[in-house]
């Protein structure tokens, strides 16, 4: 192994762990994942998520329903110890078809509900930490989930940020819980010494409600850092989904179309109507010039077009030829330096007038309109 991965201290040769050890899983992703990558990855089931917010609530709320439930708890429990030890030698109603489902029926009554609230807990904290997603793609049989690379995985479970911060957290809450049931057994210390003077049913109240209050608190606790922990887990899933610059373009390839190709197509369009443009001067209701080095020619069917649509334009030898050709075919000419030069730069051949020229355009047809009518009469 090279001597780079090693340095002195003292008479020995240590690791060097250095911090891009702790870098991302791959280099050259810089750039943020894009709405697609996201959707992609959510459709997989990939998803921040923290799994004490998942604890937390699943402890909570069925701890929560057994300390308001407890008296029913508890009479369902005195009746069914009852139940048996009164008919312990009624060896006619011990039979099977009796005993089975006199037993289902008190536990169903005892565990049931906290069944029910523990499930829906854990369907409501994923639901608030991601929305609804059902997907099967997470569970669905790879062959790297059976052999996966070892030394990425040993990187990335031992030497990484995420491996810091599960180890961190793990020992702050083993801490913290550990601290709290001191607390606990020490504040009712006096009580269990002289426990043995109490009778059963004092001594399960003490010790059930000593055990009840220390999972509140330790549901408490990990509720409190769920929050900081979903915080990390998100912050965690955006840099695994990152995308390196080659793959947003070729997303943006796959999504829009390859950007030199739609440039070419749009260059061959224009490159058609520019050879056919000539074709459409004698269609034109007039020709607007600057007057030498451009010419636009305009069309406008009130029947059909909600706003007047060029349909020749050319700058030099072609604005020549456009003018020659509405010349020989008795299409008006107008004059306008600004409206020729503004509409040549600002459309294409096929394109309707812009909105802020309209008002312009109309008075050169208003023009036009009126001098056809004095050469008639």
């Amino acid at each position: 192994m090279s001597r780079d991965l090693y340095y002195k201290y003292g008479e020995v040769d240590l690791p060097y762990i250095g911090l891009q050890w702790f870098a991302a899983e791959d280099e050259g992703r810089t750039e943020d994942a894009t709405e697609q990558k996201k959707k992609k990855s959510r459709e997989e089931g990939k998803v921040a998520k923290s799994s004490e917010l998942v604890a937390a609530l699943v402890v909570l709320l069925p701890i929560s329903t057994l300390g308001i439930l407890g008296s029913f708890f508890w009479g369902r429990l005195y009746s069914m110890m009852r139940f048996y030890l009164s008919n312990i030698d009624r060896f006619e109603l011990m039979e099977f078809g009796t005993l089975i489902p006199s037993f289902f029926s008190y536990y169903g009554s005892v565990v049931g509900p906290i069944a029910i609230i523990a499930v829906i807990s854990a369907i409501l904290a994923n639901l608030l930490q991601v929305g609804f997603l059902f997907t099967t793609k997470a569970i669905e049989p790879k062959f790297e989930k059976i052999a996966p690379n070892i030394g990425k995985y040993i990187t990335k479970t031992l030497f990484s940020m995420e491996a810091v911060y599960n180890l961190l957290k793990s020992i702050f809450k083993i801490g913290i819980i550990g601290f709290l049931a001191y607390l606990n057994v020490k504040s009712i210390m006096p009580n269990l010494v002289v426990l043995m003077n109490h009778s059963i049913t004092e001594s399960f109240s003490l010790i059930a409600g000593t055990a009840f209050k220390m999972m509140i608190q330790a549901a408490v606790i990990m509720l409190a850092i769920s929050i900081p922990d979903y915080l990390f887990q998100r912050n965690q899933h955006l840099d695994s989904i990152k995308m390196s610059k080659q793959e947003v373009k070729e997303e943006y390839k796959q999504m829009e179309g390859d950007p030199q190709i739609k440039g070419r197509l749009k260059q061959k369009m224009q490159e058609i109507l520019n050879s056919t443009m000539i074709q459409n001067v004698p269609k034109a209701d007039v020709v607007v010039t600057n007057p030498t080095h451009f010419a636009v020619a305009l069309e406008y069917d009130s029947q059909t077009m909600i706003a007047p649509r060029v349909s020749a334009k050319g700058q030099d030898n072609i604005a020549l030829n456009i003018k020659q050709v509405a010349k020989d075919n008795g299409v008006p000419i107008i004059e306008n330096k600004p409206l020729a030069r503004g509409l040549y730069a600002d459309t294409e051949i096929g394109d309707t007038v812009p909105d802020k020229y309209w008002s312009i355009v109309a008075t050169v047809l208003a023009e036009v309109k009126r001098i056809d009518k004095s050469i008639r009469g």
